[in-house]
């Protein structure tokens, strides 16, 4: 029973993540008119299922790297609540219209209910003070900042590079060069998020028993990338609004570089580093930084502002509900 709860609220989880994060690939080059909605929306369900489908290798690399759950119920329990935590602030996220990172949630969520779990003398998740730190917060915080950093400086070089070529010209090379973009960032959210919710799968057969060390399911691999898949194709537009519309005016140049550099971050993350970054706060991050490097003021402050207080909020807020969804399950594994 509790395993699949387990498996419900993965899909949940991995269905938000396709409905709130297809903003990231999709948001810019639909506001420079790289692509339509619909083409744009379709494409970035495709790279997402091949990236999400392909990434099973490095799901089950992680729940070997990440964390080690205690087995039996209270292992359960800590992924219910976990998830539970997670999906319910990406509801919240996604109606106030605010991009922020599933990841973070879901550490947030898996720290919380581990301490939980340990103040009620329990078992508590081994390895969050060494792997979780290492492979998996300091990825987070440093992907942003890089991000920012890198596609702003970029800005010099692309506008040195066109400052003969007729604007025209530039706008249509950079919305096809966005194109190309948009794909990539979709297959690097498919890689670097569906490892996600596989490894959280993986790690509940574990914790139940139901599979050894090293054991991949088929179904594990294809489970989240459908439901990856179906959470794209349905859309969050509220989060691309806010990305595409009220953060920032962009042009089809400085879209292109944030693209194209966000996409490169979260490649090599998921394919040569093994690291978890968020989709989220990298192409959030690339966005600004290229349209902050601007002639003139571009970006909203106030949303920037309040961006930043809910990408700092998120492992916060997800650890005190998954800390309170912990104990209302601890009679669980305590009959």
């Amino acid at each position: 029973m509790l395993f699949a709860l387990v498996v419900v609220f993965a899909g949940a989880f991995a269905f938000l993540n396709g409905f709130r994060d297809a903003s990231a690939a999709v948001a810019i080059a639909v506001r420079t008119r790289a692509l339509t909605p619909t083409v744009a929306v379709l494409l970035a369900a495709f790279f997402n299922f091949i990236g999400a489908a392909l990434s099973a290798a490095l799901a089950l690399g992680v729940s070997q790297t990440w964390v080690r759950l205690p087995p039996g119920v209270n292992g359960l329990s800590i992924l219910i609540a976990c998830l539970a935590s997670a999906v319910l602030w990406g509801i919240y996220t996604w109606w106030r219209g605010v991009p922020s990172s599933s990841t973070h949630a879901l550490v947030g969520g898996l720290a919380g209910a581990g301490v939980a779990s340990a103040a009620l003398g329990g078992n508590d998740v081994g390895g969050v003070d060494s792997s979780l730190l290492l492979q998996v917060v300091l990825p987070l915080l440093l992907s942003p900042v890089i991000a920012f950093a890198g596609a702003y400086l970029l800005v010099w070089p692309a506008t040195w590079a066109a400052r003969y070529t007729p604007p025209n010209v530039v706008n249509g090379r950079s919305r096809r060069a966005q194109s190309i973009a948009s794909g990539a960032v979709a297959f690097a959210h498919g890689l670097q998020d569906g490892q996600r919710t596989g490894a959280v799968l993986i790690l509940a057969l574990l914790a139940s028993g139901l599979a050894g060390e090293g054991a991949m399911p088929v179904w594990v691999a294809l489970f989240p990338a459908v439901l990856l898949t179906a959470g794209t194709l349905a859309g969050g537009w509220r989060i691309s609004y806010t990305i595409g519309y009220r953060m920032i005016r962009m042009d089809p140049l400085r879209g292109s570089i944030a693209q194209l550099f966000s996409s490169a971050i979260l490649l090599i993350g998921a394919i040569g580093l093994y690291w978890p970054i968020s989709t989220t706060h990298t192409v959030t991050s690339a966005v600004l930084g290229s349209g902050t490097n601007q002639a003139f003021r571009a970006t909203d402050r106030k949303v920037v502002i309040r961006i930043l207080m809910f990408w700092v909020l998120t492992p916060v807020a997800t650890a005190a509900t998954a800390f309170v969804l912990a104990l209302s399950l601890s009679p669980l594994g305590n009959p």
